[in-house]
Parts: structure tokens; sequence; C-alpha cells
């Protein structure tokens, strides 16, 4: 079984022993992205609107460093501090990602690092 890591500057850098993204037998497994801009490592300034679209553009970053598209997300993973805003979450999909859409998953949780309200993960074919 052959492992290579994904490392892309266009995304936030790991803050702590984890990999951006792992290639594996022609799945890539994306580690959650936070709504952080790279270039300053700060979350972003706003709502929650602005963390969705942030913590995505993030995820897609790390996409394009395998070489692969949204297109290519077969699971995605969204973690939400509250669940009444994922109409926004739907919002976003809908512009990144077209049919078949990737399945999903939604999880509620009490925090997330850095005190963000938003994160998203996702399993890609290659």
């Amino acid at each position: 079984m052959s492992i290579k890591e994904i490392y892309t500057k266009n995304a936030p850098e790991p803050i702590g022993t984890y990999s951006q993204a792992i290639y594996s037998n022609n799945l890539v497994f994306l580690s959650a992205q936070a709504p952080i801009v790279p270039e300053t490592m700060e979350v972003i300034e706003g709502g929650i609107k602005e963390q969705i679209q942030c913590a995505f553009n993030n995820l897609k970053s790390v996409v394009e460093a395998t070489g692969g598209y949204l297109s290519n997300v077969v699971k995605v993973t969204i973690y939400l501090t509250d669940l009444a805003h994922f109409s926004l979450v739907n919002e976003e999909m809908e512009k990144l990602f077209t049919t078949p859409y990737p399945a999903r998953a939604a999880v509620g949780v009490k925090a997330l690092p850095k005190g963000t309200d938003f994160a998203v993960e996702a399993i890609l074919s290659l």
C-alpha cells in the first residue's frame, strides 16, 4: 500500500499532528478545514456565512493540490456548532458541487478549534 502526504500553502498549515490530506489507493482523505485564512492563520472575519465559504475554499485548495476536482469528492462531513445554519451550508454546496452530489454527514458539535463555528472534511476519489 502506497501512502502519500498532500500539502498546499493555499490552505492553513496543520496546527497539530496531522496532514492536510493523505493519498492511498486512489482515495484521498482530507482533514477538516476550518475558516482560517492561510496567509495569516487567523479565523476569517465576519459571520457564519463567511466561515462556511472560507472553509470550503480551503478544502477546494487541498483538493486541487491532489490534481483532482470537487467533482471527485465522494463524501463530505460537516461540523457545525449550530445546526440552524445548515441551510447556509446547502447554499454553498450548491455553488461548489453538481449532481450527483457527494454523500454527506452533518454533525452538531459543542465547540471547534480556534472558536470557529464550522469545519468541513472530505474523501476524494482519483
